[in-house]
């Protein structure tokens, strides 16, 4: 993986490909700002050339309420070794679509050598701490197993998420990355999630634990276990671009999940395999606690 440009991000978008590039003329005219004229010459030249249907479609998308399609976020998620892929990678799709934003992937590690996941996938960063921008609009942790209780003991690593905590619009988490946040303490007097497994144990950073899949305290939001970072993303990305932006991209990625049977909370889940699944994840717990009282 690497960084998106704003041209780069219209390839990965496909279908909406053309929005990138009428964004920022539209979005503006609309809001009483720059005209088409004050964008680059070559940009000009590009919406000189688009077809007329192709453009009233786009002006049809950029006239409705509540959809923002350009911007210039910097997005910071962290990459440490043991990750889970799927907490960033879900997330990072949602985030990487946003037109004119930028996503640093960020490595705990000292060089750009591709960070590898709890199950071995390997994902390079683009950026050290060392030199990570020093403001972001939205701070991004995803979680994982040893490899969060590692996060979680790495001084480096807890004050690098402070130093950008404390300017962010935005401070999230998904699944036990939450944990990362509490061990720099950020989540003391706010409500969060994570993981169903260690959800109680966000009570010992201070925290207030509530079992949703994305819960929003002022400008924190935390997302529970793995496959919850898709709905998270899609509650960033509405808080950042609004609903119809989120919306666009739910059908982009065809966003809509229909399991094919219950499951996937203790909940829906049948006592025979709840009960075995929850003392496999009893030691991990343990093992949080005691980093927490540490």
């Amino acid at each position: 993986m690497t960084d998106h440009n704003f041209d780069e991000r219209r390839s990965l978008l496909r279908g909406m490909g053309a929005l990138a590039l009428l964004a920022p003329a539209l979005a503006a005219t609309r809001a009483g700002a720059e005209p088409v004229s004050s964008l680059p010459p070559a940009q000009q030249a590009q919406l000189a050339a688009m077809p007329a249907d192709a453009r009233k479609v786009h002006e049809d998308l950029m006239a409705l309420p509540d959809l923002q399609m350009h911007g210039d976020e910097q997005i910071l998620m962290m990459l440490y070794p043991g990750f889970t892929a799927l907490d960033l990678v879900g997330p990072y799709f949602f985030f990487a679509s946003l037109m004119g934003a930028t996503v640093h992937l960020v490595t705990t590690e000292p060089t750009l050598a591709p960070v590898k996941s709890d199950l071995g996938l390997a994902i390079t960063p683009t950026v050290t701490m060392a030199d990570a921008p020093a403001k972001a609009d939205v701070l991004f942790i995803g979680g994982g197993t040893a490899g969060t209780l590692a996060a979680m003991q790495n001084p480096a690593v807890l004050a690098f998420i402070r130093s950008r905590a404390a300017t962010a619009r935005f401070v999230t988490s998904v699944c036990t990355g939450a944990l990362v946040l509490g061990q720099a303490g950020l989540l003391k007097g706010r409500r969060a999630t994570t993981h169903w497994a260690v959800l109680p144990e966000l009570a010992l950073f201070g925290a207030t634990p509530v079992d949703a899949r994305v819960v929003t305290d002022g400008n924190l939001t935390t997302g529970a276990g793995v496959s919850a970072g898709l709905d998270f993303a899609v509650a960033v990305v509405a808080a950042l671009r609004g609903k119809g932006y989120a919306q666009a991209l739910m059908l982009q990625a065809e966003y809509a999940p229909q399991p094919p049977f219950p499951g996937g909370t203790p909940a829906t889940t049948p006592k025979a395999i709840l009960e075995p699944m929850a003392a496999m994840q009893a030691p991990f717990a343990e093992m949080v606690r005691k980093v927490a009282k540490a």
